[in-house]
Protein backbone atom coordinates (compact mmCIF):
# COMPACT_ATOMS: atom_id res chain seq x y z
CA UNK A 1 0.00 0.00 0.00
CA UNK A 2 1.35 3.30 -1.20
CA UNK A 3 1.88 5.97 1.39
CA UNK A 4 -0.38 9.08 1.18
CA UNK A 5 0.24 11.47 -0.59
CA UNK A 6 0.49 15.12 1.70
CA UNK A 7 -0.62 17.89 0.14
CA UNK A 8 0.94 21.73 1.39
CA UNK A 9 -1.58 24.32 1.23
CA UNK A 10 -0.87 27.15 -0.56
CA UNK A 11 0.97 29.98 0.84
CA UNK A 12 -0.97 32.72 1.37
CA UNK A 13 1.88 35.25 1.65
CA UNK A 14 4.47 34.11 -0.75
CA UNK A 15 8.23 36.11 -0.84
CA UNK A 16 7.50 37.51 2.55
CA UNK A 17 10.00 37.48 5.25
CA UNK A 18 8.11 34.91 7.25
CA UNK A 19 7.57 32.42 4.06
CA UNK A 20 11.60 32.70 4.13
CA UNK A 21 11.39 30.81 7.66
CA UNK A 22 9.00 28.14 6.68
CA UNK A 23 11.91 25.47 7.68
CA UNK A 24 11.97 26.95 11.04
CA UNK A 25 8.05 26.46 11.17
CA UNK A 26 8.15 23.17 10.47
CA UNK A 27 10.95 22.53 13.32
CA UNK A 28 8.47 22.63 16.00
CA UNK A 29 6.73 19.64 17.16
CA UNK A 30 4.29 21.51 19.81
CA UNK A 31 5.69 19.67 22.82
CA UNK A 32 5.17 22.34 25.10
CA UNK A 33 8.50 22.96 26.67
CA UNK A 34 9.06 26.21 25.73
CA UNK A 35 5.58 27.53 28.06
CA UNK A 36 7.51 27.15 31.09
CA UNK A 37 10.92 28.91 29.92
CA UNK A 38 8.22 31.90 28.28
CA UNK A 39 7.74 34.94 30.68
CA UNK A 40 4.38 35.98 29.02
CA UNK A 41 3.19 32.91 29.12
CA UNK A 42 4.22 32.51 33.07
CA UNK A 43 2.80 36.11 33.71
CA UNK A 44 -0.82 35.76 31.36
CA UNK A 45 -1.27 32.44 31.27
CA UNK A 46 -2.50 32.17 28.02
CA UNK A 47 -1.88 29.78 25.53
CA UNK A 48 -1.97 32.29 22.64
CA UNK A 49 0.88 34.41 24.73
CA UNK A 50 2.86 31.07 24.53
CA UNK A 51 6.31 30.40 22.05
CA UNK A 52 3.64 27.10 20.48
CA UNK A 53 0.76 29.55 20.59
CA UNK A 54 2.39 32.14 18.58
CA UNK A 55 3.84 29.85 16.14
CA UNK A 56 0.51 28.50 15.66
CA UNK A 57 -0.48 31.51 14.44
CA UNK A 58 2.63 32.24 12.46
CA UNK A 59 1.27 29.32 10.64
CA UNK A 60 -2.06 30.17 10.43
CA UNK A 61 -0.79 33.81 8.46
CA UNK A 62 0.90 31.73 5.75
CA UNK A 63 -1.51 29.29 5.30
CA UNK A 64 -4.33 32.12 5.07
CA UNK A 65 -6.65 30.72 7.80
CA UNK A 66 -5.73 34.45 9.74
CA UNK A 67 -5.40 37.75 8.33
CA UNK A 68 -2.34 39.99 9.02
CA UNK A 69 -4.77 42.39 10.10
CA UNK A 70 -6.45 39.57 12.84
CA UNK A 71 -6.72 41.01 16.32
CA UNK A 72 -5.39 38.25 17.47
CA UNK A 73 -2.22 38.17 15.44
CA UNK A 74 -1.41 41.86 16.07
CA UNK A 75 -2.21 41.24 20.17
CA UNK A 76 -0.01 37.95 20.84
CA UNK A 77 2.40 38.76 18.42
CA UNK A 78 3.09 42.00 19.63
CA UNK A 79 3.02 40.95 23.59
CA UNK A 80 6.03 38.86 23.00
CA UNK A 81 9.33 40.04 24.03
CA UNK A 82 11.66 37.83 22.24
CA UNK A 83 13.71 37.30 24.82
CA UNK A 84 14.49 33.92 23.24
CA UNK A 85 14.51 31.65 26.21
CA UNK A 86 12.33 29.11 24.89
CA UNK A 87 15.41 28.41 22.17
CA UNK A 88 17.11 27.48 25.50
CA UNK A 89 14.55 25.04 26.10
CA UNK A 90 13.41 23.49 22.92
CA UNK A 91 14.37 20.39 21.88
CA UNK A 92 13.96 20.53 17.99
CA UNK A 93 16.12 23.68 17.56
CA UNK A 94 13.56 26.37 16.77
CA UNK A 95 14.85 29.23 15.86
CA UNK A 96 12.38 31.28 17.55
CA UNK A 97 13.95 34.32 17.37
CA UNK A 98 14.20 34.41 13.66
CA UNK A 99 10.61 33.16 13.51
CA UNK A 100 9.56 36.52 15.47
CA UNK A 101 11.62 38.92 13.53
CA UNK A 102 10.04 37.80 10.16
CA UNK A 103 6.58 37.72 11.29
CA UNK A 104 7.06 41.00 12.70
CA UNK A 105 8.61 42.01 9.37
CA UNK A 106 5.97 40.55 7.43
CA UNK A 107 3.24 42.35 9.35
CA UNK A 108 4.85 45.81 8.48
CA UNK A 109 3.85 45.37 4.89
CA UNK A 110 0.43 46.13 6.05
CA UNK A 111 0.43 47.82 8.77
CA UNK A 112 2.47 50.33 10.28
CA UNK A 113 4.77 50.22 13.11
CA UNK A 114 3.44 51.52 16.28
CA UNK A 115 4.17 55.39 16.00
CA UNK A 116 6.13 55.65 19.18
CA UNK A 117 8.41 52.42 18.00
CA UNK A 118 9.00 54.91 14.68
CA UNK A 119 9.49 57.56 16.45
CA UNK A 120 12.36 56.43 18.78
CA UNK A 121 13.77 53.62 15.34
CA UNK A 122 14.29 57.22 13.18
CA UNK A 123 15.98 58.45 15.85
CA UNK A 124 18.73 55.92 16.48
CA UNK A 125 19.02 55.66 12.53
CA UNK A 126 20.01 59.10 12.30
CA UNK A 127 23.01 59.73 14.34
CA UNK A 128 22.49 64.02 14.94
CA UNK A 129 18.72 63.04 16.30
CA UNK A 130 19.95 60.33 18.30
CA UNK A 131 23.20 62.45 19.98
CA UNK A 132 20.61 65.11 20.40
CA UNK A 133 18.19 62.86 22.17
CA UNK A 134 20.90 61.49 24.40
CA UNK A 135 22.34 65.08 25.25
CA UNK A 136 18.90 65.86 26.27
CA UNK A 137 18.77 62.82 28.94
CA UNK A 138 22.53 63.51 29.84
CA UNK A 139 21.00 67.03 30.40
CA UNK A 140 18.06 66.03 32.69
CA UNK A 141 20.14 63.31 34.83
CA UNK A 142 22.93 66.01 35.63
CA UNK A 143 20.30 68.37 37.05
CA UNK A 144 18.53 66.38 38.90
CA UNK A 145 15.19 66.65 36.92
CA UNK A 146 15.33 62.80 36.00
CA UNK A 147 15.17 61.81 39.54
CA UNK A 148 12.03 64.60 40.39
CA UNK A 149 10.09 63.45 37.94
CA UNK A 150 10.56 59.43 38.55
CA UNK A 151 8.12 59.59 41.02
CA UNK A 152 4.98 60.90 38.72
CA UNK A 153 2.44 57.79 37.64
CA UNK A 154 2.51 55.84 34.67
CA UNK A 155 5.47 55.64 31.42
CA UNK A 156 6.86 59.21 32.18
CA UNK A 157 7.65 58.61 35.69
CA UNK A 158 8.75 55.21 34.59
CA UNK A 159 10.71 56.68 31.51
CA UNK A 160 12.62 59.39 34.08
CA UNK A 161 13.17 56.56 36.97
CA UNK A 162 14.96 54.98 33.83
CA UNK A 163 17.15 58.32 32.81
CA UNK A 164 17.61 58.90 36.95
CA UNK A 165 18.81 55.01 36.92
CA UNK A 166 21.81 55.65 34.68
CA UNK A 167 23.65 57.80 36.74
CA UNK A 168 26.98 56.15 37.80
CA UNK A 169 28.05 55.44 41.49
CA UNK A 170 31.17 53.11 41.11
CA UNK A 171 33.70 55.05 39.47
CA UNK A 172 36.96 52.96 38.76
CA UNK A 173 40.76 54.10 38.10
CA UNK A 174 40.85 57.27 35.10
CA UNK A 175 44.43 56.39 34.26
CA UNK A 176 44.96 54.19 30.94
CA UNK A 177 47.06 50.98 31.73
CA UNK A 178 49.78 49.50 29.63
CA UNK A 179 48.85 46.57 27.51
CA UNK A 180 51.00 44.18 25.68
CA UNK A 181 48.30 43.50 23.50
CA UNK A 182 49.61 39.32 23.56
CA UNK A 183 46.01 38.41 23.57
CA UNK A 184 45.18 40.23 20.05
CA UNK A 185 43.48 43.57 19.43
CA UNK A 186 39.66 44.19 20.05
CA UNK A 187 37.59 47.37 18.54
CA UNK A 188 34.72 48.10 20.69
CA UNK A 189 31.03 48.42 19.66
CA UNK A 190 30.17 51.80 21.22
CA UNK A 191 26.88 51.80 20.83
CA UNK A 192 23.85 53.96 20.77
CA UNK A 193 22.14 54.14 24.54
CA UNK A 194 25.79 52.53 25.88
CA UNK A 195 28.08 55.48 24.55
CA UNK A 196 25.06 58.11 24.90
CA UNK A 197 24.23 57.38 28.78
CA UNK A 198 26.82 54.50 29.81
CA UNK A 199 30.30 56.09 28.59
CA UNK A 200 32.05 55.77 31.68
CA UNK A 201 31.36 51.90 31.25
CA UNK A 202 32.35 51.84 27.85
CA UNK A 203 35.88 53.62 29.14
CA UNK A 204 35.47 51.31 31.48
CA UNK A 205 35.39 48.17 29.08
CA UNK A 206 38.39 49.66 27.56
CA UNK A 207 40.37 49.63 30.70
CA UNK A 208 39.51 46.36 31.56
CA UNK A 209 40.62 45.22 27.91
CA UNK A 210 44.07 46.63 28.38
CA UNK A 211 44.89 45.10 32.19
CA UNK A 212 44.03 41.63 30.19
CA UNK A 213 46.48 41.96 27.92
CA UNK A 214 44.14 43.49 24.36
CA UNK A 215 45.31 45.99 22.05
CA UNK A 216 42.24 48.22 22.07
CA UNK A 217 41.52 49.82 18.63
CA UNK A 218 39.09 52.51 17.21
CA UNK A 219 36.33 51.69 14.58
CA UNK A 220 35.15 54.78 13.24
CA UNK A 221 32.39 54.66 11.21
CA UNK A 222 29.93 52.78 13.16
CA UNK A 223 26.64 52.96 13.90
CA UNK A 224 23.49 51.85 15.55
CA UNK A 225 23.44 47.72 15.23
CA UNK A 226 20.40 47.45 14.37
CA UNK A 227 18.95 45.66 16.99
CA UNK A 228 15.70 47.29 17.81
CA UNK A 229 14.88 48.15 14.02
CA UNK A 230 15.02 44.27 13.48
CA UNK A 231 12.99 43.40 16.74
CA UNK A 232 10.22 46.27 15.83
CA UNK A 233 9.94 44.21 12.26
CA UNK A 234 11.91 47.08 10.22
CA UNK A 235 14.13 44.73 8.44
CA UNK A 236 15.41 47.05 5.80
CA UNK A 237 16.24 49.55 8.19
CA UNK A 238 18.17 47.09 10.19
CA UNK A 239 19.87 45.77 7.18
CA UNK A 240 21.44 49.20 6.09
CA UNK A 241 23.04 49.45 9.70
CA UNK A 242 23.96 46.42 9.48
CA UNK A 243 26.33 47.16 6.06
CA UNK A 244 27.74 50.38 7.84
CA UNK A 245 28.96 48.48 10.81
CA UNK A 246 30.31 46.17 8.74
CA UNK A 247 32.54 48.38 6.40
CA UNK A 248 33.38 50.04 9.79
CA UNK A 249 34.79 46.73 11.25
CA UNK A 250 36.00 45.45 8.01
CA UNK A 251 38.24 48.72 8.18
CA UNK A 252 39.45 48.56 11.77
CA UNK A 253 40.48 45.19 10.87
CA UNK A 254 41.64 44.13 14.38
CA UNK A 255 40.88 40.32 15.84
CA UNK A 256 37.77 40.53 17.59
CA UNK A 257 34.54 42.90 18.31
CA UNK A 258 34.03 43.39 21.86
CA UNK A 259 30.73 44.15 22.66
CA UNK A 260 29.34 45.08 25.79
CA UNK A 261 25.57 45.06 25.77
CA UNK A 262 24.22 42.06 25.13
CA UNK A 263 21.40 43.03 22.65
CA UNK A 264 23.61 44.26 20.04
CA UNK A 265 25.91 41.22 20.28
CA UNK A 266 23.12 38.90 19.33
CA UNK A 267 22.26 41.03 16.63
CA UNK A 268 25.75 41.40 15.43
CA UNK A 269 26.68 37.88 15.75
CA UNK A 270 23.32 37.46 13.50
CA UNK A 271 24.38 39.69 10.71
CA UNK A 272 24.82 36.76 8.85
CA UNK A 273 21.39 35.39 8.80
CA UNK A 274 20.30 39.21 8.32
CA UNK A 275 22.07 39.44 5.03
CA UNK A 276 21.43 35.77 4.01
CA UNK A 277 19.91 36.52 0.65
CA UNK A 278 22.35 39.91 0.09
CA UNK A 279 24.70 38.29 -2.55
CA UNK A 280 27.06 41.40 -2.22
CA UNK A 281 27.35 41.37 1.60
CA UNK A 282 26.80 37.84 3.18
CA UNK A 283 30.09 36.43 3.29
CA UNK A 284 31.22 39.68 4.34
CA UNK A 285 28.81 39.28 7.18
CA UNK A 286 29.76 36.22 7.92
CA UNK A 287 33.59 37.25 8.78
CA UNK A 288 32.47 39.73 10.68
CA UNK A 289 30.27 37.77 13.01
CA UNK A 290 32.95 35.62 13.32
CA UNK A 291 35.09 37.99 15.05
CA UNK A 292 32.00 39.62 17.62
CA UNK A 293 32.69 38.52 21.46
CA UNK A 294 30.54 39.92 24.41
CA UNK A 295 33.01 41.55 26.57
CA UNK A 296 32.61 39.02 29.17
CA UNK A 297 33.56 36.19 26.87
CA UNK A 298 37.21 37.81 25.92
CA UNK A 299 37.73 38.66 29.65
CA UNK A 300 37.04 35.44 31.01
CA UNK A 301 39.21 34.02 27.92
CA UNK A 302 42.04 36.14 29.78
CA UNK A 303 41.46 35.04 33.08
CA UNK A 304 39.98 37.76 33.99
CA UNK A 305 43.14 39.25 35.94
CA UNK A 306 42.45 39.76 39.72
CA UNK A 307 42.22 43.03 41.10
CA UNK A 308 41.73 44.81 44.53
CA UNK A 309 38.67 43.78 46.94
CA UNK A 310 34.98 44.98 46.27
CA UNK A 311 33.40 44.73 49.17
CA UNK A 312 29.60 44.23 48.20
CA UNK A 313 26.99 41.56 48.32
CA UNK A 314 26.26 41.05 44.19
CA UNK A 315 23.75 39.12 42.30
CA UNK A 316 24.07 38.58 39.07
CA UNK A 317 20.81 38.89 36.72
CA UNK A 318 21.61 37.27 32.87
CA UNK A 319 20.72 39.14 30.02
CA UNK A 320 18.35 37.27 27.89
CA UNK A 321 20.41 38.33 24.71
CA UNK A 322 23.70 37.23 26.37
CA UNK A 323 22.12 33.47 27.52
CA UNK A 324 19.50 32.53 25.10
CA UNK A 325 20.63 34.38 21.71
CA UNK A 326 24.07 34.04 22.30
CA UNK A 327 24.36 31.28 24.68
CA UNK A 328 27.05 32.77 27.06
CA UNK A 329 26.20 32.19 30.39
CA UNK A 330 29.49 31.38 32.41
CA UNK A 331 32.22 34.14 31.68
CA UNK A 332 30.25 37.18 33.22
CA UNK A 333 30.06 34.90 36.45
CA UNK A 334 33.70 34.09 35.91
CA UNK A 335 34.08 38.16 35.45
CA UNK A 336 32.47 38.45 38.85
CA UNK A 337 34.22 35.84 40.37
CA UNK A 338 37.84 37.05 40.12
CA UNK A 339 36.67 40.33 41.99
CA UNK A 340 38.30 39.62 45.64
CA UNK A 341 36.18 39.54 48.42
CA UNK A 342 32.75 40.32 46.58
CA UNK A 343 30.03 38.07 47.72
CA UNK A 344 28.02 36.41 45.13
CA UNK A 345 24.20 35.44 45.88
CA UNK A 346 21.91 33.53 43.72
CA UNK A 347 18.80 35.01 42.28
CA UNK A 348 15.85 33.37 41.51
CA UNK A 349 14.96 33.05 37.59
CA UNK A 350 18.14 35.14 36.83
CA UNK A 351 17.59 33.09 33.28
CA UNK A 352 13.83 35.13 33.01
CA UNK A 353 13.48 38.57 30.94
CA UNK A 354 13.01 41.36 33.21
CA UNK A 355 10.24 43.28 30.71
CA UNK A 356 12.95 45.39 29.01
CA UNK A 357 13.09 43.56 25.30
CA UNK A 358 14.50 47.05 23.62
CA UNK A 359 11.24 49.16 23.14
CA UNK A 360 9.19 46.92 24.44
CA UNK A 361 8.80 48.58 27.80
CA UNK A 362 7.93 51.61 25.92
CA UNK A 363 5.19 50.10 23.44
CA UNK A 364 3.74 47.32 26.07
CA UNK A 365 3.91 49.01 29.04
CA UNK A 366 1.43 47.07 30.99
CA UNK A 367 3.06 43.73 30.36
CA UNK A 368 6.37 44.93 30.85
CA UNK A 369 5.38 45.96 34.12
CA UNK A 370 3.90 42.63 35.29
CA UNK A 371 7.31 40.89 34.27
CA UNK A 372 9.27 43.62 36.02
CA UNK A 373 7.39 42.86 39.52
CA UNK A 374 8.11 39.76 39.35
CA UNK A 375 11.84 40.16 38.81
CA UNK A 376 11.73 43.03 41.66
CA UNK A 377 10.18 40.27 43.88
CA UNK A 378 12.75 38.06 43.33
CA UNK A 379 15.46 40.72 43.90
CA UNK A 380 14.33 41.39 46.63
CA UNK A 381 14.16 38.52 48.39
CA UNK A 382 18.02 37.78 47.16
CA UNK A 383 19.00 40.82 49.39
CA UNK A 384 21.80 41.73 47.28
CA UNK A 385 23.34 45.41 47.59
CA UNK A 386 24.19 45.47 43.75
CA UNK A 387 22.51 43.40 41.14
CA UNK A 388 24.72 43.15 37.95
CA UNK A 389 23.26 42.83 34.25
CA UNK A 390 25.16 42.98 30.85
CA UNK A 391 23.08 44.94 29.14
CA UNK A 392 21.89 48.83 28.91
CA UNK A 393 17.82 48.09 28.59
CA UNK A 394 17.90 45.37 31.51
CA UNK A 395 20.33 47.99 33.94
CA UNK A 396 17.44 50.95 32.72
CA UNK A 397 14.49 48.55 33.68
CA UNK A 398 15.26 47.09 36.57
CA UNK A 399 17.08 50.35 37.98
CA UNK A 400 13.81 51.87 37.27
CA UNK A 401 12.06 49.68 39.30
CA UNK A 402 14.36 49.78 42.05
CA UNK A 403 14.54 54.06 42.45
CA UNK A 404 10.33 53.68 41.93
CA UNK A 405 9.73 50.58 44.72
CA UNK A 406 11.86 52.51 47.06
CA UNK A 407 15.32 49.94 46.85
CA UNK A 408 18.39 50.83 47.31
CA UNK A 409 19.90 47.98 45.30
CA UNK A 410 21.50 49.68 42.64
CA UNK A 411 21.63 47.58 38.93
CA UNK A 412 25.37 48.00 37.50
CA UNK A 413 27.63 46.50 34.83
CA UNK A 414 29.86 43.55 35.60
CA UNK A 415 32.17 45.76 33.94
CA UNK A 416 32.21 48.25 35.93
CA UNK A 417 32.39 46.53 39.15
CA UNK A 418 35.94 44.43 37.75
CA UNK A 419 37.08 48.35 36.53
CA UNK A 420 36.70 49.06 40.28
CA UNK A 421 38.26 46.22 41.36
CA UNK A 422 40.92 46.93 39.54
CA UNK A 423 40.85 50.79 40.68
CA UNK A 424 41.07 49.41 44.57
CA UNK A 425 44.03 47.23 43.77
CA UNK A 426 47.56 48.40 45.65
Amino acid sequence: MSAPVVVNPTCALPGSPLADETAGLDACVHCGFCLQACPTYLTLEDENDSPRGRIVLMRALLEGTLAPDNESVETHIDRCLGCRACETVCPSGVPYGHLLEATRATLAQTRPIPRVARVILASFERPWLLALAMFGGRVMRATGIAGLLAGLPGRLGFAMAMLSSTRRTAVGSRRTPSSTGTRGSAALLTGCVMEGLFAETNRATERALLQNDYRVAPAPGQRCCGALHAHAGDAEAAKRLARLNIAAFEAANVDYICVNAAGCGAMMKDYGHLLAHDAAWHERAKKITAKVRDVSELLSAAGPVRGGPVRLRVAYDAPCHLMHAQRVSAPPLDVLRAIPELELVPLNESDVCCGSAGIYNLVEPETSDIVLERKLGNIAAAKPEVIATGNPGCLMQIGAGLIRTGSAVRAVHPVDLLDQSYANRT
